[in-house]
């Protein structure tokens, strides 16, 4: 199962460089969303309830992409799961096109709410999990931000309110891939111990690889009786040797000898 999980994720990395090359000039977030790879394979390929031919069924898992920015990851997921066309998928960022730089509220394609401007995420995700509560819908929320994104104060004041409303049906994950628009986090503003600052705000706190799927799965599947949170530990561009841990791929325009490199790196493991 893990080989299989680990095979799709490879071809949800293609996909990705396929729709950041077909975006030409206008660039793409290629780095922050090869980063979520693992993350979205493991949501959408294991762990939800998701059925790619009823997305809006009610009993339905929702995700929030808060880090909207990290769409393609996403979008290489629905692909995956036959929910986007090959000749849809080179439409990103095109005219129209249904495939946003940022995630647009979209109840076909299960795309729950628009998001692009950080910190807003985790607000929508906690009314979200206490309406499914206050509604006796055993659903969950499950909400991904950046480490960066954490720098809002809005995810905080959400946070306080999932652990004061007892929201154990609500799984935040942090893809700490230590970099953020201009700078490494660390430059900008630390949150570090960040695993400890959820912990404070009474979330069931674990730390794990965020490019280890059999972790993920691990930790996404635990029951607890508080909010979750999942500090999943991440290299921005994963995948592609010239965009790892590199700033300036955080938003970039593919070359094609560049796309080429980056395809050949990684078919290498499909």
């Amino acid at each position: 199962m893990i080989d299989d999980l680990n095979k799709i994720a490879a071809k949800m990395r293609v996909d990705m460089l396929n729709m950041a090359y077909s975006a030409g000039k206008s660039g793409a977030h290629i780095g922050p969303a090869l980063s979520l790879t693992e993350i979205m394979t493991a949501l959408y390929f294991s762990v939800m309830n998701f059925n790619p031919q009823n997305p809006g069924d009610d009993c339905r898992d929702r995700l929030i992409l808060s880090k909207g920015h990290g769409v393609m990851a996403q979008y290489a997921a629905m692909k995956q799961l036959g929910m986007i066309s090959d000749d849809e998928l080179l439409s990103f960022k095109h005219n129209n096109t249904k495939l946003y730089a940022h995630p647009s509220m979209n109840s076909e394609m299960g795309i729950e709410f628009s998001s692009g401007s950080l910190g807003q995420g985790l607000s929508l995700g906690v009314g979200c999990a206490l309406a499914l509560k206050l509604k006796k819908n055993n659903s969950r929320v499950y909400v991904i931000l950046g480490d960066g994104e954490c720098n809002e104060g809005s995810v905080w004041e959400a946070a306080m309110l999932a652990s004061f409303q007892k929201l154990n049906n609500l799984t935040v994950i942090i893809d700490k891939n230590n970099i953020q628009y201009d700078d490494f986090t660390e430059n900008v503003l630390s949150m570090n111990p960040l695993d400890k600052k959820w912990e404070s705000f009474g979330f069931d706190t674990e730390i794990v690889n965020g490019h280890n799927i059999e972790q993920l799965l691990q930790v996404l599947n635990k029951k607890s009786e508080k909010p979750t949170a999942i500090v999943a530990e991440t290299v921005k561009g994963k995948g592609v040797s010239f965009m790892e841990n590199n700033p300036q791929w955080h938003n970039g325009i593919l070359s094609k000898e560049l796309f080429d490199t980056a395809i050949n790196e990684i078919g290498g493991v499909l």
